[in-house]
């Protein structure tokens, strides 16, 4: 066989071989595409009676996709009752305003459960209060009432880079507190307003939703965590256990307590090959999720970076 024939049976292989890796793409592409499309659970709508279940977990924001679960869950007949099992940190103090608010909706049709799970710390907490019954493990964490306003200070930066920023304002307070200068006393005093407006608005919330007075609630409203056990003896929550107890307050309230318990996760926005659901999906498939978490990916490709409004977060550290 001459050189040239040699030559071209080689060139003809590795486009075999180029044909062969497009192929096997394309199906792992079509394949995480279909999972798209049909996978996970059958729609909640092809379901008989149940008790659902919604998660709240991570960093609590203004949730479309959650408030929206929460309205049908309230309206479906077939839902016998809520558990909202939470392990979150917190967040901002209007997204766990809001899921406060649409989780007590819910429970005046049907019975909910508050489940804290690992941790459900400032605005976890806050979500944790909207249940007629809350349910902690003896190590779990809870607690730390309060809100929490932080800004940036770049201004000793600017300084040793050279770079200055003039401004000209309608009033002294406008955009206060600015990153590009030491706020004013008043500044200061405006921030703290509002701060401790807010905290107000959280502990009038406890004690109402724990019944005890304000003067008891104010004392635990000092930024405290507590294990469950704690918690307990403190009135923070009703019930140390885990799904049986959860199980036995619902048979309390007249619910079947062998009715499946069925989870409402967020609704698919539908799959794309090069989208961070599709890395960490890919991740997860090859392996490798003990190195990177899929689920992690895809928060830091998905969730913002800055947050707008007060904050009711414990910052606590996740091993």
């Amino acid at each position: 066989m001459d050189s040239s024939a040699i030559a071209d049976r080689r060139q003809l292989r590795r486009r075999l071989t180029f044909w062969r890796i497009a192929a096997v793409l394309l199906l792992v592409g079509l394949g995480f595409a279909l999972y798209g499309v049909f996978g996970g659970d059958l729609s909640t709508a092809t379901r008989g009676p149940q008790i659902a279940r919604v998660t709240v977990s991570g960093l609590i924001q203004d949730d479309a996709d959650l408030l929206e679960r929460l309205k049908t869950i309230r309206d479906d007949r077939r839902v016998r009752a809520l558990i909202v099992s939470i392990s979150s940190t917190g967040g901002t103090t209007y997204g766990g305003e809001r899921i406060f608010k649409a989780i007590r909706e819910v429970a005046a049709q049907k019975p909910v459960v508050s489940d804290i799970r690992t941790v459900a710390a400032s605005a976890g907490y806050m979500v944790a209060l909207a249940g007629d019954d809350i349910v902690a493990g003896d190590t779990s964490i809870t607690g730390s009432i309060g809100v929490l306003f932080q800004y940036p200070q770049a201004k000793d930066l600017l300084d040793k880079l050279g770079v200055s920023l003039e401004e000209i304002k309608s009033a002294p307070l406008k955009a206060e507190p600015s990153p590009f200068h030491p706020p004013s006393e008043e500044a200061k005093a405006m921030i703290r307003n509002m701060v401790m407006d807010s905290f107000d608005w959280f502990v009038d919330l406890v004690a109402d939703r724990r019944k005890m007075p304000r003067e008891e609630a104010l004392k635990l409203a000092d930024g405290s965590i507590f294990t469950g056990r704690q918690a307990l003896k403190a009135r923070l929550i009703d019930t140390l256990g885990g799904e049986e107890a959860i199980l036995a307050y619902l048979a309390s309230r007249n619910v079947d307590r062998t009715l499946p318990i069925v989870d409402w996760r967020p609704a698919r926005r539908g799959f794309t090959l090069f989208g961070s659901d599709a890395a960490s999906r890919l991740i997860n498939l090859l392996g490798y999720d003990d190195f990177v978490k899929g689920h992690d990916l895809q928060k830091l490709m998905t969730e913002k970076l800055f947050l707008d409004g007060l904050l009711s977060l414990w910052q606590g550290v996740e091993h």
